[in-house]
């Protein structure tokens, strides 16, 4: 399953979210802290502490940052 990290009102994650649902895809959202040096679930993942974050494990997708990244792979992998 589809995972994202995002941060509720951030634009750049709902530019994320929007895709997924405009694929009609699912996913789990994990809401990190507003404060970035308290995102150690998603600094794990991804190596960095920014949002959003996707994991795709079906597609070796371990932690993709960068909101254009994961548009661009959503549309290119389920569109």
């Amino acid at each position: 399953m589809l995972e994202l990290y995002r941060l509720p009102g951030c634009p750049y994650c709902a530019k994320a979210e929007r895709k997924l649902d405009e694929l009609e895809l699912e996913y789990e959202t994990h809401n990190v802290p507003p404060f970035r040096f308290l995102r150690s679930e998603v600094k794990s993942v991804s190596g960095q502490s920014g949002v959003p974050v996707l994991v795709d494990p079906e597609h070796g997708i371990e932690g993709m940052a960068e909101s254009d990244d994961i548009v661009a792979h959503l549309e290119n992998t389920y569109a």
